[in-house]
């Protein structure tokens, strides 16, 4: 029985996996202390590094700029900590990958506060200014896609936006950083999404949250008042509920066509990290330099809801939590479902870090693969209605090219169809492999 008195809504297809959030969803925000070093790679969001604009030995205070927008798709960046550039170098990313990266030494006698600034007048703001302070915060989408945020708020002429739907849904299991927020800091989630709204010129903000979340269904409906154009609509517990065309499919049962975006339907999206980032910077002038992090898994000591400032190792934030336990296969950075293996313990936290979640070797082990037994499942199992068997056999015959003609790109990577398929046919991660092919062969040909 709902005891909010909201529709359970939902979408077609997608999957139901565990929860298990009963580890961490119960844990308040706590403060990992600062570690001594950090590394900020340039190329923490979606689209174009930013620019180093600090040199070496160059000392910084916490919150200042060390990075600008290296164009429009593109976000500033500011330094996490009081101290000193060490090194502008390659380092090693949590996927193995070298990228240009500003390592700063953390001044151990500072205190490591953040001057809270005056608050920025937003409401006398143009648009076009507006856009450019989210910019310059370097803001970006803190559900794990790191897409610029001030990118998505620049709207076009001719386009309306009616709804500002922020995204709580929060579908990955284990992951509960979204919902302690929620629980935690509704009035500065209700502040931030005000604010976006009026810049938006939209009609009414539309908070979605699985209803597997009922405290935090509860601390954001004590917080709205009779008129106010917010409403909290309670959804059902599915994945991947918290993608943006199902989010929007469930709530106003309207479709993104493919190649589309969500403000051709008259729809805004926006995580709830990212709202309460741009209430943030806006009230106290903090820009984007710490986030909320879910530690959880079999393999963790401690599993623990963290605000960790950017560029922290992963080695230092799972040693707060008591370190790994000695049968841990596996670490992960976001959740089970998207998340990527992380290659070095050393790699830094970045602003789409939604969660580390450690594994054991049991929930690791390779499974034996079979051959497809065209059940169909996997087609059941596709929120967006495509043919993933059949774009796997086209990745393993290397026919990428072919691919297209199946829609290859509106694939979004949830992993609904492996989690699915009973072969154990690694399938997402072919489609994975297509799509990367298919970039890579178009931009040689550019």
């Amino acid at each position: 029985m709902n005891p909010f008195n909201l529709l359970s809504k939902s979408f077609q297809n997608g999957v139901h996996p565990q929860h298990l959030k009963a580890q961490t969803q119960d844990l308040p925000i706590q403060r990992v202390p600062f570690g001594s070093l950090f590394v900020m790679p340039l190329n923490q969001h979606i689209g174009v590094p930013c620019k180093p604009v600090v040199e070496k030995n160059q000392r910084l205070r916490r919150g200042e700029l060390i990075a600008t927008a290296g164009g429009f798709v593109s976000t500033a960046l500011h330094s996490p900590v009081t101290g000193r550039v060490k090194e502008i170098g390659e380092f090693r990313a949590y996927d193995g990958n070298f990228s240009q990266s500003i390592q700063i030494e953390a001044d151990p006698y500072a205190t490591q506060q953040t001057e809270v600034g005056t608050p920025i007048d937003w409401s006398s703001m143009t648009t076009d200014d507006f856009i450019k302070a989210v910019q310059q915060a370097g803001i970006v989408g803190m559900g794990g896609a790191a897409f610029p945020a001030h990118v998505k708020f620049s709207i076009p002429d001719g386009c309306n936006i009616r709804y500002l739907l922020i995204n709580g849904a929060e579908c990955e299991p284990y992951l509960t950083n979204d919902h302690r927020l929620m629980l935690e800091q509704p009035l500065r989630l209700l502040r931030g999404a005000e604010i976006v709204r009026q810049k938006l010129g939209a009609e009414e903000v539309v908070i979605g949250v699985e209803l597997n979340k009922p405290d935090a269904i509860a601390a954001l409906n004590q917080h709205i008042q009779p008129g106010d154009p917010v409403r909290v609509v309670g959804l059902e517990a599915k994945y991947p509920q918290g993608a943006e065309k199902m989010i929007i499919s469930t709530i106003f049962k309207r479709e993104v066509p493919a190649g589309q975006l969500p403000r051709d339907v008259e729809v805004n999206v926006s995580n709830v990290s990212t709202i309460v980032a741009i209430a943030d910077y806006f009230d106290y002038g903090m820009p984007l330099i710490e986030r909320i992090v879910t530690v959880s898994g079999p393999g963790v000591s401690y599993p623990a809801n963290l605000m960790v400032p950017l560029g922290t190792t992963v080695r230092d934030v799972l040693q707060f939590c008591g370190g790994l336990k000695d049968e841990t296969k596996e670490v992960i950075m976001g959740g089970p479902m998207m998340g990527r293996p992380i290659a070095s313990l050393d790699a830094p936290v970045v602003k789409g870090c939604s969660g580390i979640l450690a594994f054991t070797e049991d929930l690791v082990q390779t499974r034996t693969e079979y051959p497809c037994i065209r059940c169909g499942r996997c087609l059941e199992a596709c929120p967006y209605f495509l043919n993933p068997a059949r774009l796997a056999r086209l990745s393993r015959a290397r026919m990428f090219e072919e691919m297209e003609d199946y829609a290859i790109m509106d694939c979004v990577e949830c992993g609904c169809c492996s989690y699915a398929c009973p072969s154990s046919i690694p399938i997402v991660q072919l489609i994975r492999t297509g799509k990367d092919q298919l970039r890579n062969t178009k931009a040689k040909q550019k």
